[in-house]
């Protein structure tokens, strides 16, 4: 896949840009391969970004693997090739079973028994399908994590909706010699109901 914008090398950057690397770099971050490649162009606009992401990522209430299987519901819904193949990964490395991702990725519906993680992708699922949870499933979080767990698990859905459609709308590669995990232009997940 070829990007539709340039995205830019550090000795092609400007000082602001490459100034805002360096920290995004040092920082819990720690890299720069997904729309912050575009995003450079607006420091400004990569600021901002770069400081709700890791807010969102680092300092929740919600447990890590939860985080990570709400952004791969989220990257699958968007066939998000770059999101997913990193976020995959890390929601195996978190805990998240292997059978589940694979489920998601194929579009099948993920075997959650119930609890946690079965109301977390129902969540995000509700919201990538219709916009909003119903009001059981927004029940649900809001008893297991408070009012704070809802907005931030909302949030996080809504930051990474937005970060794939980046991903997606400048073609944002995957790293040399990795295969994309969908076929190319699936068209939107139905993202089914968990079994």
């Amino acid at each position: 896949m070829t990007p539709r914008i340039t995205l830019p090398e550090p000795d092609a950057m400007n000082e602001a840009q490459r100034a805002l690397r360096d920290r995004i770099m040092a920082s819990g971050t720690g890299s720069m391969v997904g729309p912050q490649r575009a995003n450079i162009h607006s420091p400004e606009l990569a600021e901002a970004w770069w400081q709700l992401g890791d807010m969102l990522r680092l300092r929740t209430v919600l447990p890590k693997a939860l985080l990570e299987l709400a952004i791969i519901v989220v990257g699958r819904r968007w066939n998000s090739q770059l999101e997913f193949h990193f976020h995959g990964a890390a929601a195996i490395k978190a805990g998240i079973d292997p059978a589940v991702v694979e489920a998601i990725r194929i579009g099948a519906p993920p075997p959650l028994p119930d609890g946690e993680a079965r109301e977390v992708y129902e969540y995000a699922r509700q919201i990538q399908v219709n916009g909003a949870p119903d009001d059981a499933t927004h029940a649900a979080i809001t008893a297991r994590w408070g009012e704070r767990g809802v907005v931030e698990l909302t949030a996080m859905i809504g930051f990474y909706t937005m970060v794939c459609i980046a991903l997606n709308a400048h073609r944002i590669p995957l790293p040399d010699g990795i295969e994309p995990p969908f076929p190319a232009d699936p068209g939107f997940s139905a993202m089914a109901p968990a079994e």
